[in-house]
């Protein structure tokens, strides 16, 4: 029976969720599978992966074959490194605790390289994030004096067609007041004045 290390698919349409699975080469994608391996979530950055080594590592050593993305994942989390290190080992090349230090030593160095590549994740994140604010910011301030601009013109408009008004509103109060039209608006004629 052909083993294959592969990805089933679940999760929802639009937002991918793997379980990493040895199953037959013959089943389904999302069919029987013969032992879970791990999960892989892709939609988080950076993306999440969880495997045991252990059991990868054991069933690539029974003749499992791994699809290419199953093969990169298992490179990637250093199964591929580990199946390496216990062939070393039946070849007498080291020994199993020789094995395991130098796995451990490659697991240190390769969480260091995720660490520093979020970290300067985290900061692009944060200066592109700064740099929007800064934009929205300016933008906010120019749309700002533009209304100011804008109401003061209203104002200054308004205040002329007060000033239009005036007269009219002169007129109005002469009426309320008894004083002749033309004494109201300033326009009325002097009286001609003859000393007797």
């Amino acid at each position: 029976m052909p083993v294959k290390i592969r990805l089933q698919r679940h999760g929802k349409k639009g937002k991918p969720f793997y379980w990493i699975v040895a199953a037959d080469s013959r089943a389904k994608r999302d069919g029987k599978f013969l032992e879970k391996l791990g999960t892989y979530n892709p939609t988080k950055v950076p993306a999440e992966i969880n495997l045991d080594i252990d059991k990868s590592v054991e069933w690539l050593f029974n003749g499992a074959q791994p699809t290419n993305t199953a093969r990169a994942i298992l490179k990637y989390k250093g199964a591929l490194l580990k199946k390496h290190l216990m062939v070393g080992v039946k070849k007498g090349a080291f020994s199993e605790e020789e094995a395991e230090k130098r796995f451990q030593a490659w697991l240190a160095e390769k969480e260091a390289k995720i660490q520093a590549h979020q970290n300067e994740v985290d900061e692009a994140r944060a200066k592109d994030k700064a740099e929007r604010l800064e934009k929205e910011k300016a933008i906010n301030q120019a749309r700002a004096a533009a209304q100011k601009a804008a109401n003061a013109e209203i104002i200054a408009e308004a205040e002329k067609a007060a000033a239009a008004n005036a007269p009219v509103d002169a007129v109005e109060e002469a009426l309320q007041s008894d004083q002749t039209i033309e004494e109201a608006a300033g326009t009325a004629k002097p009286a001609d004045k003859t000393e007797e």
